[in-house]
């Protein structure tokens, strides 16, 4: 299946293999052990949620380890079939073949690691090609970019100026809101004639696993690459949670520039994080700096009163 197919089913299946670690993988993953499917999610990579903060990903993965998901990492698929096939492989070769009976039926599933299992449904969620093959648009003289992108300027529009393209398709911020924001840009620019460029600056999101992960600006590894940082960071366990002697703890983090003080990023992995990190992202957009957050009084008792209330950075770089 693709992440479609979850919507048509008629019944859930008992158990589930994703294949896959970013944001619809992590998320269909957190919604099918809520509703009760023993899940199994695998990734090539070495940690989920690929170019986010490494410690806020950290947080994620033990946290739906923690419900109950079975993941793995520096996993993949060497092979599926027929539950009662016989895989014999070379070992290091890599061979996916189509289940060899009725779609839906249970799938036998070898991974790179040489372990053996049959799943009732398998859900690839690799990401996805744009849907530009057949269009014409290298006759028009448009040369796609990598994987199929439309490539545009910063008004969406291409090298043929009577064709611009908006939203997935042009390969930037692969985001609802975004696509929202580039038609509402697009219609200003062409129907109204008031140039509008599209700002993918500083773009809040949030990443629905339990807990949520919500995002702004740079990850701490990005920001080291860059400039010298202070890194405000707690993690722990919310009153909500703690009462009922569940082990979910939090994380709030703040990556600040030494030159300037702006709060160069923002993560929080907490529940309703996008709740937290759209009003957040206000602040960020606009160039606050620690001080600016630190003068704000807290609200008291909340997850979110720590975003305000980190006093010493946890670590430094020069």
């Amino acid at each position: 299946m693709v992440s479609d197919d979850v919507f048509l089913m008629e019944e859930l299946p008992k158990s589930i293999l994703i294949v896959g670690g970013g944001y619809i993988a992590c998320e269909m993953a957190c919604i099918l052990n809520g509703l009760g499917v023993e899940v199994t999610q695998i990734y090539r990579g070495a940690q989920i949620l690929r170019g986010f903060d490494e410690e806020a990903r950290g947080l994620v993965a033990e946290s739906i380890r923690n419900r109950g998901i079975d993941l793995h990492l520096g996993v993949d698929i060497q092979m599926m079939g027929a539950p009662e096939e016989e895989f014999d492989l070379p070992a290091g070769e890599v061979l996916v073949a189509p289940p060899r009976h009725e779609a839906g039926g249970p799938v036998k599933v070898k991974t790179t690691m040489g372990v053996e299992k049959v799943h009732d449904a398998v859900l690839f969620a690799t990401g996805r090609a744009p849907n530009t093959k057949g269009l014409g648009l290298e006759a028009l003289g448009i040369e796609l970019g990598r994987d199929g992108h439309v490539p545009v300027d910063q008004y969406s529009q291409t090298k043929v100026p009577s064709v611009y393209a908006i939203g997935d398709v042009t390969g930037r911020a692969q985001l609802t809101p975004v696509a929202i924001r580039d038609a509402m840009a697009f219609a200003r620019t062409v129907f109204e004639g008031v140039p509008t460029p599209v700002d993918h600056e500083l773009i809040p999101s949030a990443i629905f696993t339990q807990p949520e992960y919500g995002a702004i600006g740079l990850t701490e590894e990005q920001a080291r690459q860059k400039e010298p940082i202070e890194v405000y960071a707690t993690a722990f366990r919310p009153m909500r949670t703690a009462f009922a002697e569940r082990p979910d703890r939090v994380l709030m983090k703040l990556i600040v520039s030494q030159a300037t003080r702006r709060v160069l990023g923002c993560h929080i992995v907490a529940p309703e994080a996008g709740e937290m990190i759209q009003l957040a992202g206000v602040a960020v957009k606009m160039g606050a700096t620690k001080e600016d957050f630190d003068r704000v009084v807290a609200v008291h008792p909340t997850m979110a009163e720590e975003i305000v209330t980190l006093r010493q950075p946890v670590r430094r770089s020069d």
